[in-house]
């Protein structure tokens, strides 16, 4: 039975402050990227931009990165060219960070031309991470067995995070 950890009221709210969070961190940047892993990252990053669009003048940039989630060293692919990105704000969104895996290798895929500042933004954070990375901006941090599962589940009408 899954128990839900934040409702659409809730996650809503977060991803407004995550929002705002990025505006603070990009005051003098005019563009911003967002790049959201496909699928769940990138319907979170679809409403991190709504909200930033909704409170900024700056010009956001949508972009989906496409990774192999089993194996992240494959060749990623990008909406948007590196050179759409180049010397530009960067912040890569994915739904849960578990042990940072796809989060690494989506940055060391930006991370192959000259960049203002690549940012990092999750909803929630489980802290069970194999390689040293962080994210820059979140929802929520659990402190959650391995053993769990946390999973957001996008719907039409908003998401829900819940614990299995």
């Amino acid at each position: 039975m899954s128990e839900i950890i934040l409702t659409s009221e809730q996650i809503e709210h977060k991803l407004e402050r995550i929002a705002y969070q990025i505006l603070e961190a990009n005051g003098e940047n005019q563009t911003i990227i967002i790049a959201g892993i496909v699928v769940n990252g990138y319907a979170v990053a679809q409403r991190i931009v709504h909200h930033l669009e909704a409170n900024s003048s700056k010009e956001i940039l949508s972009c989906e990165i496409e990774i192999d989630k089993n194996n992240p060293r494959n060749t990623i692919q990008t909406t948007l060219a590196a050179t759409d990105y180049t010397n530009k704000s960067v912040v890569i969104v994915d739904d849960v960070l578990h042990t940072g895996t796809t989060l690494i290798y989506a940055v060391r895929h930006f991370l192959s031309v000259p960049l203002k500042q690549c940012k990092t933004a999750v909803l929630l954070d489980r802290n069970h991470k194999k390689f040293p990375i962080k994210a820059d901006f979140k929802g929520v941090s659990l402190s959650t067995s391995i053993n769990e599962n946390v999973a957001v589940q996008v719907k039409p009408k908003g998401f829900t995070a819940v614990l299995d």
